[in-house]
Formats: C-alpha cells, structure tokens, sequence
C-alpha cells in the first residue's frame, strides 16, 4: 500500500525566507522517501536590518507578514498535513524579534520557532547527511547562511564536534574588515584544533550559495568540487563587478553580492582542514525540519 503525504517547511533566514514542500512516500516494508514538491524563495534580507541596526524595520516586517500570508496559503492549496516554520540568527539577534514573532502569529496564525545555532545545525544533520557521513571517513559539515555558519566535524560516522560562528554572508558584507578577521581567525582555530587528529577530511558544504556554485560547475550530481576548481571560481567571481554577475552570470541580485563572502568561508574550511574536495548534496535547514516532523523530532 502506498501513501503519500505533503510536509511543509518554512525556513526565516538572514538573506532570503524560503518554503519548501515535500512529498513523503511511504510504502510497507520499505524507507520513507522525501521527494521536493516545490520551494519558493523570497529575498527579504533581514539580516542587513538585524545585524547593522539591531532592529527588523516596519518595511520588512511587514513584506515577512505577507510573505507568510502567503506561504499558508501554497501550503492549503497543495494540502500539506503538518509544516513548522523556523527562523535563524537574524530574527535571534533582532531586538524586536520576539515582537514580530509575536506579530505574525496574530496576523496568519502561523507559529514561529527562534532556534539557536546548535539545533540549527542538529536538524540539518537528520537530512540525508547521513547517506554521505557513513564509514570510517572524516568530514568536516560546513552550512553557511546569512548570519552564521554551522560547523560540524563527523567520522566513523559519528558527530566528533559542532559550533556555530557568527560568520554569516549578510554579516561578513556589513562588518568592519577588523572585525571579520577576528571571526575568520577564530574559525581557523577551531577548525584545526578539531581536525588535527583526522586523516583526508572531506568538506560537505550547504547553504544557497555552495548549491549555485555546484550548478555553475556542470559537475554530475554526487560527484565532488575540487579545491583547485572552487579557487579559480573565487578569483573569476572577485573580478567581476556586481553588475557583471547579474547580466553576464545570470544571478539574483541578492545572490550576486554574497557568493563572495560564502566562497571565501568554504576556501577558508577547506584549507585549515586540509580538504581537497567539497560534497555538495543540496540539503538544508527546511529539508531537516521536513524529515523532523515527519519522525516527531519537532
């Protein structure tokens, strides 16, 4: 018997707010499985209020009430059963975060979960993160967002270590370059402490970014970047102005300026880890929050 069931998950990040809906298939004798129905992603980027002003201003809340308006509404019309809505570090750092909160549950009954870096990163690795980290080999997890980055150092197929930095895109384009050397310098740190011992560290990078990088690759589905390919994009996309990456490179103008920053961060992890190639498997936030609730771990 087969039965098939619609999850929704709506992800409040630092540079974009996101829903996803999910098929679960569920057949006797067989693993459940997650087949995306449809994402939709709005660029509303809290995190240039939240982290230069400390607050979200009126504008953005109300363009996030509206947005949310109308993910309930996609989310009755594809007649998803459950759905949770998670926000991140942004809406965490905000002073009236709480307030909006608060605001938007009034206006669409849709209930939302501050979460911090740590269950952030917990529900990430429920994905299929599992398929990648099985076996004796060593991986060092690398989710950047907006407003931070998760860190997560598995092998034997067991979780060795995890932190979340504050070294998100959003972030690192509004901060001082003073102020981002001491978190890059951090990140080195803790990454060479907790991969020292391990033998060939494998990368597997999520986040918006890592996943359009992939794309632009051409690389088959499954099949790593190397070190050497992800540089020479870095030193491409740094000599091209902001313009130039939207017409000629085609990407959103939200996307074009904090791909830098996002490459930089991956470089970055995959040098202190000694990483020669990087495993994009297009997981993320609104992925684990499906699985989750479909195992009632949310």
């Amino acid at each position: 018997m087969l039965e098939i069931k619609k999850y929704g998950a709506i992800d409040i990040g630092s540079n974009a707010i996101r829903l996803l809906i999910s098929n679960v298939i569920v057949e006797k004798d067989k693993e459940p499985r997650f087949k995306k129905s449809s994402l939709v992603r709005v660029p509303i980027r809290l995190g240039a209020d939240a982290f230069v002003n400390g607050v979200i201003s009126e504008e953005n809340t109300k363009r996030m009430v509206e947005a949310i308006e109308a993910f309930k509404l996609l989310m009755n019309i594809h007649k998803v059963v459950r759905y949770k809505a998670c926000a991140t570090s942004a809406m965490r750092e905000a002073e009236n975060g709480n307030e909006i909160v608060d605001k938007i549950f009034k206006e669409t009954g849709v209930k939302i979960d501050v979460i911090g870096g740590k269950e952030e990163a917990a529900i990430i690795s429920s994905t299929d993160l599992n398929e990648l980290i099985k076996g004796d080999n060593s991986y060092l997890y690398v989710d950047v967002g907006g407003g931070s980055t998760e860190f997560t150092v598995f092998s034997g197929g067991k979780i060795i270590n995890s932190k979340s930095f504050k070294m998100g895109t959003v972030r690192l384009l509004n901060n001082k370059k003073s102020v981002n050397k001491e978190i890059f310098a951090s990140v080195e740190k803790w990454i060479k402490k907790n991969t020292k011992d391990l033998k060939r560290v494998s990368l597997i990078g999520s986040g918006g970014n890592i996943n359009k990088l992939f794309k632009m690759s051409g690389r088959t589905e499954g099949k790593p970047i190397s070190f050497i390919y992800l540089n020479a994009q870095y030193q491409f996309l740094k000599q091209m102005s902001y313009q130039e990456r939207i017409s000629e490179l085609s990407l959103n103008p939200d996307r074009a300026d904090v791909i830098i920053p996002a490459t930089k961060i991956y470089l970055s992890a995959m040098k202190w880890s000694g990483s020669r190639k990087i495993y994009v498997p297009k997981i993320g936030l609104s992925d684990g929050i499906i699985k989750s609730l479909f195992y009632n771990k949310l």
